[in-house]
């Protein structure tokens, strides 16, 4: 027999605890969530792939720090190209059909890239996986921000996207793994190569997950006369929330893109590190990470969506440039790197329920992709511009300064936005 969609527990048997919103939800609104976060997971897999191996092409291949940053660049446009499609490909064949094919999209292309003969191969085929991953994101934001009540909805986007910090610390394992038994030239490859797991994912998302209630319905009320339009959020009504959610996602991309992009660069190069080294301070950033994702996802329904997207902004502010600028030891460098992740990861927790409840359902995903998508486009910039800064100045610097400026844009579009705490979706 199959769960029931309601639980009808007496108020004296309920529980209390941080965890009451999961054991409240029924069985498809389970399935939901581990969907989307194991996607998200999977995806955070994929895409830090790249970040571990700059190191061995620079070596290998004799690119330039300007050459490397062009991959991450050329990646981030075509996932913001990806992105905002999956956006409107969600409002018109659903949201879990658009999952669907994301995942598949980006496994494949990660895949090819272990088989790049040189530099122009491998910017090809990683540009061409950069529009599947955009597209996932998307797609698996407003499918769960559209499934889980409103008083829990932070909560549980957040702790779905907490998946990708998972993510990259399992292709930190598997670096390292890979690296220790095979040589330099073989195991980034394979590493790449192992990025087709996704696509076996999708066949539990086939059969166990289904769109959202809410959208079927927006959907059954829709006529061939009258169909969404993705340009219904430049409408005059629409126009002034999509322009400053925009600026909103284009700092937090920009900032996380100027760290993550470019710190196992940093920390080998700059810093000296061997490679356990570098995995020891990028396992202190991973776990600091998904901590700021799952407190975030709570402190985004304690706070509100605005106070915490400060909050987190701040906090990244300020511990980049004590992370990038300050003079001191390995061993305090090490321990900084927890509060780095905490911040820079944690801002995004409260970003997908946030965009979610500032769109109608029948432009949600179209609203909701083209603002984190034209984000990160604009962020996709960043990791060029510090890597061609780089060859002048030292890696620290331009990290430090792009990151102070995008957060600075954080602080700016949250205070002009509305707070959507708790805010009621429907069918309209």
């Amino acid at each position: 027999m199959s769960a029931p969609d309601t639980l009808d527990l007496p108020k004296t048997a309920a529980r209390s605890g941080p965890f009451d919103w999961y054991r409240n939800i029924n069985q498809q609104e389970r399935r939901t969530f581990w969907s989307c976060k194991i996607g998200y997971g999977l995806d955070g897999m994929d895409t830090q792939m790249l970040s571990f191996v700059v190191p061995t092409l620079i070596a290998m291949w004799g690119i330039t720090t300007g050459e490397a940053g062009l991959i991450h660049t050329s990646t981030l446009i075509a996932s913001a190209i990806g992105g905002w499609v999956a956006g409107i490909l969600s409002d018109r064949i659903g949201r879990v059909r658009t999952l669907q094919l994301t995942v598949l999209w980006f496994a494949f292309f990660t895949f090819l890239c272990g088989f790049a003969q040189n530099y122009e191969q491998l910017l090809i085929a990683r540009t061409l996986m950069g529009f599947g991953f955009g597209g996932e994101w998307t797609a698996g934001a407003v499918l769960i921000g559209e499934v889980i009540r409103a008083k829990d909805r932070g909560k549980a986007v957040g702790m779905v996207q907490s998946g990708w910090a998972l993510g990259w610390g399992l292709t930190a394992i598997l670096y390292a793994l890979l690296f220790s038994v095979l040589p330099p030239e073989d195991a980034w490859r394979a590493l790449f190569v192992l990025g087709i797991v996704p696509a076996v994912f999708v066949i539990f998302v086939r059969r166990l997950v289904k769109d959202p209630e809410i959208y079927r319905e927006a959907k059954a009320k829709q006529t061939p006369e009258s169909p969404s339009k993705f340009y219904e959020i430049f409408a005059p009504g629409m126009l002034f929330t999509t322009i400053r959610a925009s600026l909103l996602t284009t700092g937090a991309l920009g900032g996380y893109y100027a760290i993550t992009s470019w710190l196992p660069t940093f920390l080998k190069n700059e810093r000296g590190l061997s490679v356990l080294g570098t995995g020891g301070y990028l396992a202190m950033v991973i776990i600091g990470s998904y901590a700021g994702y799952v407190i975030s996802a709570y402190l985004t329904d304690l706070l509100g969506r605005k106070k915490n997207f400060i909050l987190f902004a701040v906090g990244s502010f300020t511990i980049v440039l004590l992370y990038t600028q300050l003079p001191v030891s390995n061993g305090v460098m090490l321990w900084l790197g927890f509060p780095l992740g905490f911040f820079a990861s944690g801002i995004f927790s409260g970003m997908g329920a946030f965009l979610t409840e500032l769109f109608p359902t029948r432009i949600r995903g179209s609203g909701q992709g083209f603002c984190y998508n034209i984000g990160r486009a604009l962020a996709a910039l960043f990791p060029l511009l510090i890597g061609l800064l780089s060859q002048k100045v030292p890696l620290s610097v331009g990290i430090g300064a792009f990151a102070a400026v995008s957060y600075g844009v954080v602080i700016l579009a949250a205070l002009s936005l509305p707070e959507t705490r708790g805010k009621q979706l429907d069918a309209q």
